[in-house]
């Protein structure tokens, strides 16, 4: 997959040339502006060409690709350090993939908002009732100390 690598010497007797992992890695970045269902966004190596990411994908990950295009971005030269010299960031590869007919992926909803609970008041207020009821059954000789603290 990867076009520099120096691959051993192969002589005759010699075992089979294995390789396990990939001298590349991707970043899956959710885009700033709306892509359509069946497109996906990475980060990739400068290195790192269509063809490498497509067999990335179809045979580590079993992703089927039916198109991959790839732009530059170049980093932005505008911060200046303390000694007011211009600090540049790095340049990087944005590879927008187009899934296989009919596969369409979504980002997940890691943060939802905060809904009900059964009873209608907000979850966030039911789990602190019940944690302050679990506080007033607590030996009052103990002066504060948590039970898990035996003495």
């Amino acid at each position: 997959m990867a076009r520099n690598v120096l691959y051993p010497l192969c002589q005759l007797g010699s075992p089979q040339l294995r390789i396990f992992r990939t001298n590349f890695f991707i970043r899956l970045v959710r885009p700033g502006t709306a892509q359509p269902e069946d497109t996906v966004q990475f980060r990739i190596p400068m290195e790192m060409t269509r063809v490498d990411l497509k067999n990335y994908l179809e045979r580590i990950y079993n992703v089927p690709v039916a198109a991959v295009r790839t732009r530059v971005q170049h980093g932005s030269n505008r911060k200046r350090d303390n000694r007011n010299v211009r600090v540049k960031k790095p340049d990087y590869k944005v590879a927008y993939v187009q899934l296989a007919h009919g596969q369409t992926f979504t980002f997940p909803n890691l943060f939802p908002e905060k809904g009900l609970s059964p009873e209608g008041a907000p979850a966030e207020e039911s789990v602190q009732k019940e944690l302050q009821e679990g506080q007033h059954q607590r030996d009052p000789l103990r002066g504060g100390v948590p039970e898990w603290f035996g003495l």
